[in-house]
């Protein structure tokens, strides 16, 4: 039987404000060669100066992945010509990696795993190459940025656990604020390396490299259609060639870009302009005690607290309505407010193209919010209504509740009286709770709240209701 091996190598762009060995500004997106400096360029007696902003973003990852760290690391030029390294080489870490034997923990079909990670190391982006029909442009806005190369092991078992572990990562890098992370846009890069062997075997097979791999969910069905590529090859009795392939989106297959016929001759040697850098055993414990909350530990606290999974993805994916919700959980029912926050709050925020900062909510009067609708005191579909116009006004939702004629009903007499005029008026409901129907009671209340306008409160109403059709 033949089981697959796979590895996960990406590249991670840092939003450091300047570039890993230049003062030029860390902004690609800017008007094409503004950000430019003669390092960038490649200009011939120019020397590079360390990033320590970058530093402290590759040790925050690097500890977040639980990685051991090289205390005392140095750089290392890897040499190749390419017309998007204007230098002629690229000034990397291959001995002395920042991270190095980490771990990841993967969540997939209701199991964990945890997936090694080989090595993290800081290295320098090259240039973006614009290709067109009269010749190749480049942008060096793009020379110089900050990279960390996070490299698994060859743990992974099938695309799924491939998928996970990206999203994993890429979560951890987005909570951490060192990067966008965004891989539409190119800040997150990713490449596969995939092979398959005889389930005794324990020799690897012959190891496919994908390329240009747009999304991470396209990485999956990469990783997919290359498993059973090669599967197909082996079972003709053909041969897998090592070489280095691309993603087509538009067929979801891999196509051939080249054949690697022997090993690249990069030859490495340390950085001679660079100077050693000594990360102490104070630096490190500093770092650790300065790492945000994550998402596993969030994850645990959600599922403790009773958030159910559906929200819990949601709060994850959106980092500020999470990070809010950290904010206030413990001063309110968090399971209403992570209701609110990923229903109705994340809708007004998706129609109008807004994110929370915009909104400049108040953590108090939010509270107070969540506070009317736990107790009862606002039901689903008045909170639903005050919600936009708290939003908007930006006062307490009490006031405006009470202005807006929305505070509930709760005095038990009162709403005694409207339950036997609903219950008398409709005497075939009574016939059908005693026939054991649910739709009995749920059309009796339904008519209650028409009766006092959605103000009754539908707890002490359902009390009520049934205490009182239990006596025919």
């Amino acid at each position: 039987m033949l089981v697959p091996t796979i590895g996960v190598e990406v590249h991670v762009e840092l939003k450091s404000k300047a570039k890993v060995y230049s003062h030029a500004k860390n902004a690609f997106s800017n008007e094409p060669n503004t950000n430019v400096e003669v390092i960038d360029l490649g200009y011939p007696g120019t020397l590079p100066k360390l990033n320590k902003e970058v530093i402290n973003m590759a040790l925050k990852a690097a500890l977040a992945c639980h990685c051991n760290i090289n205390q005392v690391m140095h750089f290392d030029r890897k040499n190749y010509f390419y017309p998007d390294l204007p230098k002629g080489y690229q000034i990397t870490q291959q001995e002395t990696p920042i991270g190095y034997d980490g771990y990841l923990e993967i969540e997939v079909d209701g199991y964990t795993k945890k997936i090694g990670i080989e090595r993290i190391h800081i290295e320098e982006d090259t240039c973006k190459s614009i290709h067109s029909l009269n010749g190749t442009l480049l942008n060096f806005n793009r020379a110089g940025v900050p990279l960390i190369e996070i490299v698994s092991k060859p743990e992974i078992a099938n695309d799924k656990e491939a998928v996970a572990y990206l999203e994993t990562l890429r979560e951890i890098m987005l909570y951490l604020g060192i990067s966008d992370v965004k891989i539409e846009e190119g800040s997150m890069r990713c490449d596969a390396n995939v092979s398959l062997k005889e389930e005794e075997s324990n020799q690897f097979g012959t190891k496919v490299e994908i390329k240009n791999i747009g999304s991470i969910s396209y990485v999956g069905t990469s990783i997919r259609y290359e498993m059973n590529r090669q599967a197909e090859m082996l079972e003709r009795g053909e041969k897998v060639h090592e070489e280095t392939r691309r993603f087509d989106d538009k067929t979801n297959t891999t196509i051939l870009m080249r054949v690697k016929e022997t090993g690249n001759d990069y030859r490495y040697f340390p950085e001679p302009d660079l100077p050693y850098v000594t990360i102490s055993d104070e630096w490190i414990q500093e770092t650790l005690d300065s790492l945000p909350v994550l998402p596993a530990a969030l994850r645990k606290s959600y599922r403790e607290a009773g958030i159910n999974e559906n929200n819990i993805k949601t709060l994850i994916a959106n980092i500020d309505l999470s990070m809010f919700l950290e904010r206030i959980k413990e001063r309110c029912n968090p399971v209403v407010a992570a209701n609110i926050l990923t229903g109705d709050l994340l809708s007004y925020l998706n129609k109008d193209s807004m994110t929370l900062d915009d909104l400049n909510l108040n953590p108090d009067y939010f509270i107070e919010l969540i506070d009317l609708l736990a107790s009862g005191e606002l039901s689903s579909k008045q909170g639903k209504e005050l919600l936009p116009v708290f939003l908007e006004k930006k006062e307490s939702p009490k006031k405006l509740a009470k202005l807006l004629g929305m505070e509930q009903i709760q005095d038990t007499d009162a709403l005694l009286l409207m339950v036997k005029k609903v219950i008398e008026a409709n005497p075939s409901s009574i016939e059908d709770y005693k026939k054991g129907l649910d739709r009995a009671t749920k059309y009796l209340m339904g008519q209650i709240m028409k009766e006092s306008r959605g103000q009754a409160n539908p707890q002490i109403v359902s009390k009520l209701l049934v205490e009182e059709l239990e006596k025919y």
